[in-house]
């Protein structure tokens, strides 16, 4: 580039005015104009006002369909033309910006084809879809006597500067907006958890806001950090197992939808992360995605793969930033909804002195009015000439009056009472007149009240919007502790590795070589060497490791219960010693080795035993003279499992020839000790949450659902729950359970006594009938029932009952209908376990099946004889006294 061009970027000519040329350099320019930039896109484009929660896009819009509001839909195209009068910024920016408004189903009313949010389906052209104001918004949004305006873009309308929103739309609606130098994103948040913090915040009453996202799911708002920067929030998708072959995806993280969810599954399939025969995509009004597995593919594996290779599971980082005095503030989200209540507090206060003011006003009038009519003060208007006479001539007239005014008459209070037309004061009735003014009276009065206790009636304000608008509007994410997946045990073998012993060389690629096994491409491997040497190296194409390799495999961190036993010669002292070990943690390509580490040093026998086994083998020793025997055997059950670094127990000092297996060995570890956390609804083995027991073979967990199903689990710390159940235990198949239940068809309530069995899948413990359920379940052996008998519909010499369950029904199997407890109305049901004695001088293997542990109330019976009479009538003349709703208790401490 020659000087003449850089000169010419360097400035532009400009002239005074004396025509002399003048200079003025380009990066001065920039600065101005990119602050002006950054300030307008900041303000005017990317981020909402804290007053109003709006970028000024949504209330242009919303502020033009208030303008068109007639009751009726209109045209989203006609609305995208009348904000165009207020937005300057495009028909196509208008559009997509009441799009997102109406499928947020808060402020806007819609019809038509307006997309899905679920499957990322675009809305339909704007000629072809209306919409129109809804209730809440016309309620909450406006009020034209409490509005700031301003001129718009153009100077030709006036706009409003923000919205009087009494209610958290920021927090209800979510935002997110990038702008120059920052960026905001909000989350949105449940309509009915706002309102109840904003009722305690008012009453000074401790508060939490937890995001809720429209399209459900499961989330962990452990690291939420209040919405601000730094905070970090994992949603997952919501997955059940319908069957071993099949799973169900019935809500999707937020952010994502089911096309873009499905092509993440499918790459993950063709990566090798994961393994799916088919998936089928159902989603219409509610996500509905099937997955079909192939055979013998874990379901509880895929789910825990699907969350770490698929978008089934994502983050995001809030980042709640808003407008405030003019400037962008980062802020919590507990500000945030202060701010907004009491910006709140502040419209109401003001809503009320604006009634107040025209109450008074009217109150001045009427009786200014009557006045006026009944002192026929109209009269002396006929002595007048002029208009000014005729004033003065009425202001002279109410003179005697004037102290009882609350309020200086003014001229235009007399130019009013002067334009009151004859008919009206030929028929002016002053009864009535009295009445109004009373009535205004009254009305002024409880404004009054209302402004000196203004936080009661906002607390009541906020309770009507919630009564009125809230019905729906539950929470529907689910809030949940995870526990992070360790994507290398989820990944499915998607590589096959190969070894060449002699030379020491692993890998994917070595196709030539030695088959090990398959294995996932995110795996750790294990390598020992005939000297002891051992190291842990990352599944690669191919890679050197050492020369003469004797055993390599997936290496699992922290597993202490695969055992490793061997017997090695030390090459300095060729004595032979024997040692268990285990490898729990290491450093990856790292040299350890297992023996004294001495040169010569042999390793003559090796296995690795993933339970802890322990073998026999046959050790033969050299001949030599003197030496009798040269066979015998060593049981590795006799050693202890010590560290890696320990030399282990001498064998011989004899020279050893072979040692050769001779026996399969058992394991010597001890059983497993297993925990339910509640909060993660996952097994652990690190003493979180319930103790279930300690699980060894084919030991299996029992679960109860709320619905009155029952199955069995395996202890695998994969293994996942289905979401309604509500009691676990380590299953025992001796144990009594007694169960009583609501038959929704005879309308009588039944108790059954039995046994249980080791089943995979849901079993029935009640009848199929929609109305039956399960009531009281327990696993004490002599459990007894009271029963509180309803006044009109029971026995008439007597309130109460106790049901001895043991006399009362013998054990049955488990499909049985079970035995009627009575067949007189029913106030109150309740279940007593007496307390069992301590048994003497017996192992309680069991102990966490314990009886003090088993009672497990489903529902709550009580507050039945509170219901309306009429209808405590017509459920005993129908049903006996069938209990309203299912009130569930989980018992897991």
């Amino acid at each position: 580039m020659s000087d003449q061009n850089i000169e010419q970027n360097e400035w532009t000519p400009e002239r005074d005015s004396q025509g002399v040329s003048q200079s003025t350099h380009l990066d001065a320019m920039y600065e101005s104009w990119f602050l002006d930039y950054a300030s307008y896109v900041i303000l005017e484009r990317a981020v909402p006002d804290i007053r109003d929660g709006l970028k000024p896009v949504h209330r242009r819009i919303l502020h033009a369909m208030k303008e068109m509001d007639d009751g009726r839909f209109n045209k989203v195209a006609n609305i995208i033309g009348q904000t165009m009068k207020y937005h300057p910024h495009g028909d196509a920016s208008i559009g997509d910006a009441l799009v997102q408004l109406g499928q947020k189903d808060l402020l806007v009313e819609t019809q038509g084809n307006w997309g899905n949010t679920f499957t990322g389906d675009r809305a339909a052209a704007p000629r072809y879809i209306e919409a129109r104001l809804s209730k809440f918004a016309l309620e909450v949004v406006f009020n034209p006597k409490t509005t700031d305006w301003q001129l718009s873009y153009d100077g030709r309308n006036k706009e409003p500067v923000t919205l009087p929103v009494k209610f958290p739309l920021v927090l209800a609606q979510g935002v997110e907006g990038i702008a120059v130098g920052l960026a905001s994103k909000v989350l949105p948040h449940n309509f009915n958890e706002l309102i109840d913090a904003s009722i305690a915040y008012l009453r000074n009453e401790p508060f939490e806001v937890l995001p809720d996202f429209p399209a459900g799911g499961l989330a962990d708002f452990s690291r939420y950090n209040d919405g601000q920067r730094g905070g970090r929030v994992r949603i997952r998708a919501k997955i059940s197992k319908e069957d071993k072959k099949t799973l169900l995806i019935s809500d999707i993280p937020f952010g994502t939808n089911t096309t873009n969810l499905i092509e993440s599954i499918v790459n993950a399939n063709e990566k090798g992360k994961i393994k799916i025969k088919q998936i089928e995509d159902n989603t219409s009004d509610k996500v509905e995605i099937i997955i079909h597995l192939p055979n013998n593919v874990s379901p509880d594996q895929t789910i825990d793969a699907l969350y770490a290779f698929t978008n089934c599971e994502v983050s995001i980082s809030p980042n709640a930033c808003v407008i405030e005095n003019n400037k962008p503030r980062f802020l919590g989200v507990t500000q945030i909804l202060k701010d907004s209540t009491d910006q709140t507090v502040a419209l109401l206060k003001r809503e009320l002195e604006i009634q107040k003011h025209e109450l008074e006003e009217q109150w001045h009038f009427s009786s200014l009015e009557k006045i006026f009519i009944e002192e026929k003060i109209y009269r002396n208007i006929e002595e007048a000439e002029t208009y000014e006479a005729i004033i003065d001539v009425v202001d002279k007239g109410l003179e005697p009056y004037k102290d009882r005014f609350k309020r200086e008459i003014t001229r235009e209070d007399i130019i009013r009472l002067t334009e009151i037309r004859i008919k009206r004061i030929s028929k002016y009735d002053s009864y009535k007149a009295d009445e109004i003014i009373r009535s205004i009276e009254d009305d002024i009065q409880d404004v009054n009240y209302k402004l000196e206790h203004l936080i009661e009636y906002a607390i009541e304000y906020f309770k009507r919007i919630k009564k009125k608008y809230g019905k729906g509007r539950e929470r529907r994410t689910e809030i949940r502790n995870f526990e992070n997946i360790n994507a290398s045990q989820v990944a499915v073998a998607n590589v096959r590795l190969y070894v060449n012993r002699k030379e020491g060389f692993v890998g994917t690629s070595l196709r030539k070589d030695e088959f090990v096994m398959e294995c996932s491409d995110l795996d750790e491997l294990i390598v020992f060497q005939s000297d002891g040497t051992y190291k842990v190296t990352k599944v690669s194409d191919k890679s050197f490791v050492g020369k003469d390799i004797i055993h390599v495999d997936v290496y699992k961190r922290n597993d202490e219960r695969t055992v490793y036993n061997v017997v090695y010669q030390d090459g300095k002292s060729n004595v032979t010693y024997i040692k268990r070990f285990p490898v729990v943690s290491v450093q990856r390509n790292k040299d350890y080795n297992f023996t004294l580490g001495t040169a010569g040093t042999k390793v003559l026998y090796f296995s690795a035993n993933p339970n802890g086994e322990a073998e026999i083998v046959k050790v033969r020793l050299r001949p030599r003279p003197r030496l009798r025997k040269l066979y015998f055997e060593a049981d590795f059950s006799e050693y202890q499992i010590k560290g890696k670094q320990a030399r282990g127990n001498i064998l011989t000092k004899n020279a050893v020839s072979t040692v050769k297996k001779k026996e399969d060995g058992v394991s010597t570890l001890g059983a497993i000790d297993i925990w339910f956390d509640e909060s993660v609804r996952r097994l652990n083995m690190d003493e979180n949450g319930k103790y279930l027991g300690a699980f060894k073979g084919n030991d299996r967990i029992l679960g109860f659902m709320e619905n009155g199903d029952f199955m069995c689990y395996g202890y695998d710390l994969t293994t996942h729950f289905d979401e309604d159940m509500f009691y676990l235990e380590k299953f025992d198949p001796e144990k009594i359970w007694t169960a009583i239940y609501y038959e929704g068809e005879s309308g009588y309530y039944y108790v059954k006594r039995f046994k249980l069995f080791d089943s995979a899948k849901r079993i029935s413990l009640i009848t199929e009938h929609e109305s039956s359920k399960l009531v009281y379940l327990s696993g004490n052996s002599s459990p007894q029932v009271k029963i509180a008998f309803d006044p009109e519909k029971g026995p008439r010499n007597r309130d109460e009952e106790l049901v001895e369950v043991n006399e009362f029904i013998a054990e049955k199997s488990h499909k049985a209908k079970g035995k009627r407890l009575t067949s007189y109305g029913i106030n109150n049901l309740e279940l007593i376990e007496p307390e069992m004695p301590e048994p003497e001088d017996v192992e309680d293997t069991n102990s966490e099946n314990s009886d003090e542990q088993s009672d497990i109330q489903l529902q709550e019976t009580e507050g039945m004889d509170e219901r309306n009479e009429s209808q405590k009538d017509k459920e005993h003349d129908d049903n006996n006294g069938k209990p309203d709703e299912l009130s569930q208790r989980t018992l897991f401490d």
